[in-house]
């Protein structure tokens, strides 16, 4: 069995300032989903309709406060939250650690649908670009779940060829989860998305398949994550991240849906 590194999780140090991987993960994270939303530019039906450049720069503002804050409020509601009511001055300690992905996405939605509208451009429009440009993003971000030794998996067989010993997480060889949400949520949903958003989709459905993709990868994959302390398993013994997911997956098999029928009615 393997033994987790110990990476430093301060990539620099420079005085009093200390530049974290997480941070530079985000930092990656942000500028792949600008060198990756310039060449969607080229996919239809956004070269037909002139998008611009300066559309991706100005939309990646906008979701970058979505994803800084719909993560830090979701993780503040969903896994925290009589914590941060008893000391809510804490919500805004982001040093500490403590972000939601689901919270991340609902952010974004919102951010979105705000640059949507002062574009005047369809919200699923939108979303439907912005979806197969996300992946690599989270991919990075599990990279630096894993540099941190944190969110570890559940206990492995120890005869599993890569289980891996967290030493925060004590003696026994675990999953090492975060790669595995790594390949799945990142780079396979990434691959999956893009080479079917190459083609033009009806309205909907690239947003579709982002939300069926991710809310069952993110399913699957919490089987072998080890749950927060805090909350253990909740009913029927899924994890939080299985709940939320999958109310994710039932809202992208109804906008499928939605969008087939749509095109039918046309």
């Amino acid at each position: 069995m393997l033994i987790h590194p110990g990476f430093d999780p301060v990539a620099v140090r420079i005085g009093p300032l200390a530049v974290h991987w997480y941070g530079l993960m985000y930092l990656a994270g942000f500028a792949a989903f600008l060198w990756l939303a310039r060449r969607r530019l080229r996919h239809e039906p956004f070269r037909s309709l002139g998008w611009q450049p300066r559309d991706v720069e100005d939309m990646l503002f906008w979701g970058v406060l979505g994803v800084i804050l719909g993560g830090r409020l979701g993780y503040v509601l969903f896994y925290k939250p009589m914590t941060y009511l008893a000391e809510p001055w804490r919500i805004v300690a982001v040093w500490e650690g403590g972000m939601s992905f689901h919270g991340g996405l609902l952010g974004v939605l919102l951010a979105m649908a705000w640059w949507a509208r002062r574009q005047q451009r369809p919200w699923l429009q939108v979303m439907d670009f912005v979806a197969p440009c996300v992946p690599v993003g989270l991919a990075l971000g599990r990279l630096g779940n894993f540099i941190n030794g944190e969110l570890w998996g559940r206990p492995a067989p120890p005869q599993l060829p890569w289980a891996m010993v967290f030493p925060a997480a004590g003696p026994q060889p675990r999953h090492p989860s975060q790669l595995y949400q790594m390949a799945l949520e990142g780079l396979l949903l990434f691959a999956l998305l893009w080479w079917f958003a190459r083609r033009q989709r009806r309205t909907g459905e690239v947003s579709a398949a982002f939300l069926v993709g991710y809310g069952v990868m993110r399913f699957a994959a919490e089987y072998f994550r080890e749950p927060d302390a805090h909350l253990g398993l909740l009913s029927l013994g899924f994890s939080m991240g299985q709940w939320l997911s999958l109310p994710m997956i039932v809202a992208g098999v109804a906008l499928w849906a939605w969008a087939r029928r749509r095109s039918a009615a046309l």
